[in-house]
């Protein structure tokens, strides 16, 4: 009788785990399809309209930003063209004199 209920707990347990993973299958093919179909629907849209995604919009302008001001491709800034050398100085401590903006009437 332990040989029987070890055979079909043995056989219960390989048909749980192959249900589970037909499960899981199932699921990922279903959100690899919902991503095709965004991406197709997104890509029929931006045709209709005549405009980029706005997805593709955020990166190309990241990327034109990036390349103006060299944060990762080393380009944009010269090598020696627009560094200036200043003089460093104390800032006394105490409270920030008041600036008025150019051409601010002063009062009496």
């Amino acid at each position: 009788m332990n040989a029987l209920t070890d055979i079909i707990g043995r056989l219960l347990r390989g048909l749980l785990r192959i249900l589970l993973a037909l499960a899981g299958l199932v699921f990922l093919v279903s959100l690899m399809l919902a991503g095709v179909i965004a991406v197709a629907l997104l890509s029929l849209w931006a045709l209709l309209t005549g405009r980029k995604p706005a997805p593709v919009m955020v990166f190309q302008r990241f990327r034109q930003t990036s390349s103006r001001y060299g944060a990762w491709s080393g380009g944009g800034r010269s090598a020696g063209g627009d560094v200036v050398d200043v003089q460093a100085q104390e800032v006394p401590e105490g409270p920030a004199p008041r600036v008025e903006p150019p051409g601010a009437a002063r009062e009496p």
